[in-house]
């Protein structure tokens, strides 16, 4: 095993100044506090020694070959937006960032692909792709992410419902391994079973497997017409049970969300984003995309018949680009609105089928309401992914507050499991919630974990700590 890791000293920070540029590397006390944590502070703060921002493969290639003969730990860094505690330097050693690198090549009408390198923007793919009137279909809630981030983490969003995830839409990628070896995984093919596939495993191994360095992803027809439908309910176990009446019906729709009405209000209070719909203690969010104005309108209706007969209040038709903006401006806010609203966040993003939605929901109130935390849950309906909010108040202590979302968690995670459901439905595990890993998916899956990471690094130097953890390091 590899503990300790070297430390970083001139030597090595001269090889990395001359393999990359000076300019473009930082040591120490000079790297900004940003680079030490991502979105979720909670799940770690770690200084890197060095960071260093790379502009193509040859340079990263040069860095990991380097790190791996000298036993450097390195940590793989795209917009920092991840919500896991993922891109974070556990154990010290080097951060590279890919954002420099962040082409994005003409789209490829004949295959309907488009390629990028790591570091472009997933906001920036989906124009780049609009504007040749092909669509790319995973819709995260942040838009600033990085597209490398997306696939190393097979990030899904409020669209997985009828599209899929990140995953479904990598054709091919370009990494490179911990010891600097430069592979490709797959081409720009429909389908492939040549051998294991390799590449579907590294989408979503949170950057501990390889480095991405360009990906080829799949575009679809743009759709033309759209519509988001609001229904508000009175409760929030109406609107969950909602959900499978709207998939029963013979048009699939492209997202499916639900807010309680506290969380709206919490996005209209603390980020001035109003809300179109007034009634209702829980609403629930349903769009639709179609390739003919008459197909919509037929989706549309049918599902707001089904609304009026299962007990929604109203049905509210956000049928212009404005409409529709002022709604996911509101459910694009809850993260930001939350800590503009409490001291600190905690968040459970766990799956259940859908037929246990509402079931999950009640219950994970009253889980975090014992041990004495505000909880605010949200989430894509159409696949089961609740994201459980938990809120910090200024009344609580850190002590207090570390032991009621431990005990909540450990609690939470039991009842996913219980009816049928995954630890994480889209943030990954990370550092956040590896000490709930095994527990969740038992012991010879974390072999068979285990057995993986080794296989791509058996010096463990890319992203230590993160997804399994082998040894700790000895105590200095």
């Amino acid at each position: 095993m590899p503990y300790p890791y070297k430390k970083i000293e001139q030597a090595d920070i001269d090889y990395i100044r001359a393999a990359t540029a000076a300019d473009r590397v930082w040591v120490g006390e000079e790297i900004a506090n940003e680079y030490y944590r991502d979105e979720m502070p909670e799940y770690g703060v770690f200084p890197p020694e060095l960071y260093v921002e790379v502009i193509n493969k040859e340079e990263v290639s040069a860095v990991m070959k380097y790190a791996w003969d000298n036993n450097i730990p390195v940590v793989c860094r795209g917009a920092g937006t991840g919500l896991a505690g993922g891109a974070t330097c556990k154990y010290g050693g080097i951060m590279m960032s890919v954002m420099r690198m962040n082409r994005i090549f003409p789209v490829d009408h004949k295959n309907q692909t488009i390629t990028a390198e790591p570091g472009a923007y997933l906001v920036d793919v989906q124009a780049a792709a609009a504007a040749e009137g092909l669509f790319y279909p995973p819709d995260p809630g942040e838009k600033t992410a990085s597209i490398g981030g997306n696939v190393i983490t097979n990030a899904g969003g409020m669209k997985a419902v009828r599209y899929g995830l990140t995953r479904d839409f990598v054709r091919c990628i370009e990494a490179v391994l911990p010891d600097g070896s430069i592979m490709n995984f797959s081409s720009n093919v429909v389908k492939n079973t040549t051998g294991y596939s390799v590449k579907d495993l590294i989408i979503g191994s949170e950057g501990t497997l390889c480095v991405l360095t360009q990906v080829t992803l799949k575009l679809l027809p743009a759709p033309t017409c759209t519509c988001t439908l609001v229904m508000p309910f009175n409760s929030l176990e109406e609107c969950a049970d909602m959900v499978p009446k709207v998939l029963e019906l013979p048009f699939v729709p492209t997202a499916i969300e639900f807010l309680e009405r506290e969380l709206i209000d919490i996005v209209e209070r603390n980020l001035n984003k109003m809300f179109p719909v007034k009634e209702g203690n829980a609403v629930l969010i349903v769009m639709y995309d179609a390739s003919s104005q008459q197909e919509l309108d037929s989706a549309v209706e049918a599902a707001a018949e089904a609304a009026l007969a299962n007990g929604a209040l109203d049905c509210f038709l956000a049928d212009t680009p404005e409409r529709a903006g002022t709604v996911w401006a509101v459910r694009g806010g809850i993260l930001e609105g939350m800590k503009a609203d409490s001291v600190a966040q905690e968040e459970c993003d766990v799956v259940v089928p859908r037929s246990r939605i509402a079931e999950y929901v009640k219950a994970a109130k009253k889980i975090a309401l014992s041990h004495g935390i505000r909880v605010e849950p949200c989430g894509h309906c159409g696949d089961g992914n609740i994201h459980t909010e938990m809120l910090r108040g200024p009344e609580m202590s850190d002590e207090e507050w570390k032991s009621a979302t431990h005990a909540s968690l450990t609690e939470l995670y039991a009842l996913s499991k219980e009816l049928g459901g995954q630890l994480s439905g889209e943030h990954g595990i990370g550092n956040g919630r590896l000490e709930f890993l095994e527990e969740f998916v038992g012991p010879r899956m974390i072999q068979l974990y285990k057995a993986i990471k080794l296989a791509f690094d058996e010096k463990l130097i890319l992203n230590p700590g993160k997804v399994v953890e082998f040894n700790k390091p000895a105590a200095e």
